[in-house]
């Protein structure tokens, strides 16, 4: 999702030739993946390797590059509680073998990092010095993740930036998240499972004002290891996203409540000074533009 917006955000600058490397791993159909990508190939500056980042031997199948944006990533926090080992070796492993590929490749090195490694921590918003305290098997692998780009960057010279997002949400978004998910079932007129009270909340952020702070990152070359949060600064609670999806929609929501899940956190809200600072980020687009952008991508690909 975040990969291929990026991609096309890159070729559109007319500035960077892109290589993307994907397994297609099965974590949800590889047809909308496919659709995802599919409009980069017009592009003759865009090349598609199908690999696997744990593989030497794929990653040794990309050139020489100037810069590496590590978005591939296993995702799904309730998923990583089933499969703890599976998270570990694609997503730390993987990652180190990532940066050891950069370390004899490049000087520039993108990680994509994420909120869920805040975790339990009650002092919000969070920066990017606050202790953290994850509740999950992905999250703990982001943080292992995150720490790995400081032991290269600190041996070796890498400069690694952990970008890490909240709740980034876009046309082309996975099936399985929560904006996606709760179109799809507010327009089939379908109960949407919600767990615990509602008033969980998230830093909910579109994608067109993360890809600008992700581009300026790849040229930053101030110092040689940052962590940086890019959020929206005004959550949410689910209650109040199921409200505004459904006055998009214009369909009522049917709520068929459960109790809360282990690994679920119950904020996610982010000090987004560092990145102002850096990266001149600010957030431009609120909550009601961006699930209206997202409705219309919505519409037009033929789900409802």
């Amino acid at each position: 999702m975040i990969g291929s917006n990026l991609s096309k955000k890159l070729l559109d600058s007319n500035r960077y030739p892109v290589i993307c490397i994907d397994n297609f791993e099965a974590f949800y159909p590889r047809k909308l993946k496919e659709e995802n990508i599919m409009p980069l190939f017009k592009n003759a500056t865009y090349r598609f390797i199908k690999g696997d980042k744990r593989s030497s031997a794929d990653l040794n199948k990309i050139p020489n590059v100037d810069a590496i944006l590590r978005f591939a990533a296993k995702n799904g926090v309730r998923h990583s509680i089933q499969d703890p080992l599976l998270y570990q070796n694609v997503n730390i492993a993987g990652t180190q073998n990532v940066l050891e590929f950069a370390d004899r490749k490049v000087k520039q090195f993108i990680f994509a990092s994420s909120s869920s490694i805040c975790g339990l921590n009650p002092n919000i918003p969070w920066n990017e010095i606050e202790k953290l305290l994850p509740i999950s098997h992905y999250a703990c692998s982001k943080l292992s993740e995150e720490m790995l780009g400081h032991v290269y960057s600190h041996l070796d010279g890498i400069r690694f930036f952990a970008l890490r997002f909240f709740t980034v949400y876009d046309p082309g978004q996975r099936p399985d998240l929560a904006i996606h998910k709760f179109f799809e079932l507010i327009t089939q007129g379908r109960p949407i499972p919600v767990f615990g009270n509602g008033e969980t909340i998230r830093d909910c952020t579109f994608i067109d004002d993360v890809l600008r702070g992700i581009e300026v990152a790849t040229e930053y070359n101030a110092s040689n290891c940052k962590i940086i949060n890019l959020g929206c600064r005004t959550p949410v609670s689910l209650n109040a996203l199921m409200y505004w999806i459904k006055e998009t929609c214009g369909k009522k929501a049917i709520i068929d409540r459960s109790p809360e899940q282990p690994g679920d956190v119950t904020a996610t809200f982010c000090r987004i000074s560092k990145a102002q600072r850096l990266l001149g980020y600010t957030p431009r687009i609120n909550l009601a533009s961006g699930l209206s952008v997202f409705y219309e991508w919505f519409k037009k690909k033929g789900v409802i």
